[in-house]
């Protein structure tokens, strides 16, 4: 479009400067000509633009901007037109406490009124894109910085609504998961309506005032502790229960053994360990009888 521009003033040029002057008018269709090549050129190449992969193009004729989308490739507009390339593409914005992490550098992390009163900072990380067809609404209603007039202030201000609803502790504990399904669920209804498309929402961090951490740390150790002692009771009694039901087994045997064994059976086992004794190969005394009464023999091998 610049080259188009000035062939068409060369050319203008040439023509105005011929009608005062003698020498100049001889270079009138000199200039003439070279103006009109230049802006041929000029026309040639507005009139082909390349847009690239995963961009889309919108285009604004003396300030009015079209409703027809220009996708990734070669197309043919009119070469007065100005083509604004927008990204398509998932782009991150990431608010956050840690300096140079998120687009705003120092501290930009999200400072909330929690439902007790007690103030909460939020890192957070929003995943959007634009939908393609939206994309000239957004740049007549909007504008291309559409990141800082959309993005940045409705998230802000849906996390500072949505929190509000819970407490400091809920926020940093139990009810995390439900703050971030509410924030999610707004953003994505106020985004839609501005053309763009929200993909991911990230609570990254949280973080408490430092009373207040700390006493969540003395509950989730004071907690910790009485499971544990909970844990050595219960393991003393099953071990003492165990004890019981083994002295208890040695005690019935025992009754067995002792109602079981009468003087014939005795008498019986006696001998029956004799027997074996007789039959060893190893010289040996026995002492047979009772009743004081026992006579001392011995048994032997000859070798």
């Amino acid at each position: 479009m610049f080259l188009l521009i000035v062939g068409i003033i060369i050319a203008l040029l040439g023509f105005i400067l011929g009608g005062f002057n003698e020498n100049l008018r001889k270079l009138r269709w000199i200039l003439a000509l070279v103006g009109v090549v230049i802006a041929f050129l000029g026309s040639g190449t507005a009139t082909f633009r390349q847009i690239d992969a995963g961009h889309i193009g919108v285009q604004k004729v003396f300030g009015k901007v079209q409703d027809n989308v220009l996708y990734e490739g070669l197309s043919i507009v009119n070469p007065l037109a100005q083509v604004i390339e927008i990204s398509t593409q998932t782009k991150n914005y990431t608010m956050s406490a840690i300096t140079d992490e998120g687009q705003k550098a120092g501290d930009d992390a999200i400072r909330v009124l929690a439902a007790d009163g007690l103030e909460v900072a939020i890192d957070m990380t929003v995943l959007y894109r634009v939908q393609p067809q939206d994309a000239p609404r957004i740049i007549r209603e909007i504008g291309e910085d559409f990141e800082n007039k959309i993005v940045r202030p409705l998230t802000r201000t849906r996390v500072r609504d949505n929190a509000v609803a819970f407490s400091a502790v809920e926020l940093y504990s139990t009810k995390r998961e439900a703050f971030q399904t509410n924030i999610r669920a707004s953003i994505e209804k106020d985004f839609r309506e501005r053309g763009l498309v929200l993909e991911q929402l990230l609570v990254r961090n949280i973080t408490l005032p430092t009373s207040v951490k700390e006493s969540i740390e003395r509950k989730i150790t004071a907690i910790q502790d009485a499971q544990r002692m909970e844990y050595v009771l219960e393991k003393g009694k099953q071990e003492a229960e165990l004890k019981r039901v083994e002295a208890r087994g040695i005690a019935d045997a025992q009754n067995i053994l002792s109602s079981a064994l009468t003087d014939k059976v005795l008498q019986y086992e006696m001998i029956k360990t004799q027997r074996e004794l007789a039959n060893s190969q190893n010289s040996k005394v026995i002492i047979m009888g009772g009743g004081g009464k026992s006579m001392p023999f011995i048994l032997g091998n000859d070798k």
